[in-house]
């Protein structure tokens, strides 16, 4: 029987594995401020990785980074009714700009020091930005008009689950602003896409792209689309969102132009993000029972080189030579940047350096000793393959020259089978022939995956009917996948003709 490195195992409580793993593996911590967390080295480094290459794409579609103010004038959101009812139950409001000291030693804000206007300390920047548009935008030349900002923001959760629910949390955002519909739904998409693509591609997380039903859209949008991932215990994770906002923000906000027949037109505009969830994410798709697998492409050291140093005259060998493997390693590249290397030269044993490694997933691990170096070789630890099928540890005796000649290769590997992986569990999971979701998802505890169900789009009091069901069961709708089949029969909820299929599942 395997002896795991982690003190809980997923399929004995799924939700302690998840807190268990973000501790061994060094990623983050609580803060002493409830629902808000401290990024440790390791796991804020994945977030730089995620913004790397993120940025890169959000970039390479003619979007420009920028900045705008942490604190928002309450009067900004009364202006678009149902964004400010959507956030209003999350925002964090500031009304004071100083303390005094209340004769008992404590600080209270000082009455005279009241804000004349309320700040909302940013839950998201639509109407932010809408007034910077509505100054940036005069003539049909200036669009489209495409920005991004990397950025914190705070919705006040009652219920927090580090990287998965936080009161604050990291984010990028890009806002648009279009001519008509038609361009601003060919961004929307385009977002949606480059999410889907990041998702598979640099986290090795499948995902399902599709639009989000009436009642999930975001407050005050016209369309929303998301990319729902699977984790391990059957739950939905929605990873990032794009949203068609019609010209309902741009009106609220005087965003218009002058078109080539000099009148003035609404701009059509689109918001779409992701965050610092997909960390959470990459946890639930890719963790095992010894900790976290970290994908290459996001790892911030894809190799990591442990000397196995017994403080006596063979030290320095063992470090000359791990730096020169190192360096060998450095000079190549992997996924178009130069492979990422550390060598691990601190005080502790190197039994305890290798485990501190499998538990944050560093997705390849080599042991040098005094052996290794004497025959020129090194002892490779795979993240993905860990044991062998006898339960013993499997680690590979190569030779140096063959392990740097196949280390790119390695990489990709690793790579795409954490991918295969995990889209072989989510195709796996969905099914398509439930008919009584009741007794399908009998059970709080119970791995059952997705059902995806025939769906024709009802609104209102029917609408609201359905919900309330799928409330009472715990579950709800997550979207309706582009790439799903055509519709050939009744709708699941109503019996009228489907429209369209829809998936329904637990979530995070």
């Amino acid at each position: 029987m395997v002896k795991h490195a982690l003190s809980v195992t997923r399929q004995a409580d799924f939700a302690a594995w998840y807190q268990d793993v973000i501790a061994e593996a060094d990623l983050a911590e609580e803060s002493g401020v409830r629902g808000c967390m401290v990024i440790k080295p390791w796991g804020y480094g994945i977030w730089e990785r995620i913004q790397k290459v993120m940025d890169a794409a959000i970039k390479d579609a003619g979007v420009q980074n920028c900045y705008f103010p942490l604190f928002i004038p309450l009067s900004f959101f009364e202006k678009e009714a149902d964004h400010v009812d959507g956030f209003a139950k999350e925002m964090a409001v500031v009304t004071h700009h100083r303390l005094i000291q209340d004769g008992k030693g404590k600080l209270i804000p000082d009455p005279e020091a009241k804000l004349e206007e309320p700040l909302i300390v940013r839950p998201t920047s639509e109407t932010v930005i809408g007034s910077a548009m509505s100054r940036w935008v005069q003539s049909w030349r200036d669009l489209p008009l495409k920005v991004n900002q990397w950025a914190n923001v705070v919705r006040w959760e009652m219920r927090t689950r580090m990287f998965l629910r936080t009161s604050e949390f990291l984010w990028q955002e890009g806002h648009t602003a279009h001519a008509d519909r038609a361009d601003a739904m060919v961004e929307t998409l385009r977002a949606l896409e480059m999410y889907r693509n990041f998702a598979e591609t640099a986290l090795a997380m499948p995902v399902v792209a599709g639009e989000k039903p009436e009642h999930e859209r975001f407050p005050g949008a016209v369309a929303t689309y998301s990319i729902e991932a699977m984790m391990q215990d059957g739950k939905a994770l929605q990873a990032g969102t794009s949203h068609y906002l019609g010209t309902g923000f741009a009106e609220a906000a005087n965003i218009r132009y002058q078109d080539k027949d000099g009148g003035h037109s609404l701009c059509h505009t689109t918001s779409w993000g992701t965050s610092t969830r997909m960390i959470g994410g990459v946890i639930m798709t890719h963790g095992d029972d010894d900790g976290l697998r970290c994908p290459p492409r996001i790892a911030p050291h894809q190799i990591v080189i442990v000397p196995m140093l017994r403080d006596n005259e063979e030290d320095q060998a063992i470090l000359d030579y791990c730096a020169a493997l190192q360096a060998d390693l450095k000079a190549l590249d992997a996924f178009r940047e130069p492979v990422r290397v550390h060598l691990d030269a601190g005080a502790n044993k190197a039994q305890t350096k290798r485990w501190g490694w499998v538990k944050k997933g560093a997705p390849i691990i080599l042991e040098i000793g005094p052996r290794d170096v004497a025959g020129g070789n090194v002892a490779v630890i795979r993240r993905d393959r860990l044991y062998k099928d006898d339960g013993k540890l499997n680690t590979a005796f190569v030779s140096k020259g063959d392990f740097v000649a196949a280390a790119v290769a390695t990489l990709g590997e690793i790579q795409d089978n954490l991918f295969t992986e995990a889209k072989a569990r989510l195709d796996s999971n969905i099914r398509r022939d439930v008919t009584d979701l009741k007794a399908h998802f009998a059970g709080d505890d119970k791995f059952v995956g997705w059902v995806e169900v025939q769906w024709s789009r009802p609104t209102g009091a029917v609408l609201e009917g359905i919900v309330e069901q799928l409330k009472a069961l715990k579950l709800t709708m997550r979207n309706t996948p582009l790439d799903a089949a055509p519709t050939d029969g009744a709708c699941f909820f109503t019996g009228e003709p489907a429209t369209e299929r829809v998936l329904v599942g637990r979530t995070y």
